[in-house]
């Protein structure tokens, strides 16, 4: 009886393992996570935010995922020759203790084939897989690109 007792506690806390032990996604602070608005008949746009790993190794982040297009990727942009080129990469990895910028003209988040065009304000639910195989959902707001200074011409101005 007292085996029984001891080899069926072995196997709840066995299967239960997963439920106390922390995957890489626990250390992973997600921070200003956005959406860029695609232009209108435009199938494709990119996901920005920063990760903060909170933890003493390296996290590598593997593969995205999200509802609202068929294809998600990791991506970068690369100087090839002169010309930049976006690129898929297999992981972005975040330094122990620091953190990694997605932003655009860098490692971003590639939505590819849009399933309907976005607004200013949606919600989008991203899912962020990492090497171990743990994962964490993070809710993007969608926004507007931001608009290029314009340069004021100095010709009309009164002084």
């Amino acid at each position: 009886m007292k085996t029984t007792l001891t080899l069926t506690a072995l196997a709840v806390s066995l299967l239960s393992a997963p439920a106390w032990a922390a995957g890489l996604a626990d250390q992973v602070e997600v921070v200003s996570p956005y959406v860029r608005v695609a232009p209108p008949g435009a199938k494709a746009t990119g996901a920005f935010m920063t990760l903060k790993n909170l933890g003493d190794n390296e996290v590598k982040l593997v593969k995205a995922g999200s509802t609202v297009a068929n294809v998600t990727e990791l991506h970068n942009h690369i100087n090839d020759n002169g010309v930049m080129r976006m690129r898929q990469v297999p992981e972005i990895v975040v330094p122990a203790k620091g953190e990694t910028l997605l932003k655009p003209g860098s490692y971003h988040v590639m939505l590819i084939d849009m399933k309907a065009p976005m607004k200013e304000g949606d919600q989008v639910a991203i899912t962020l897989g990492f090497a171990d195989g743990s994962s964490k959902v993070v809710t993007a707001v969608a926004k507007m690109p931001m608009a290029q200074a314009m340069p004021m011409d100095q010709g009309t101005m009164k002084h």
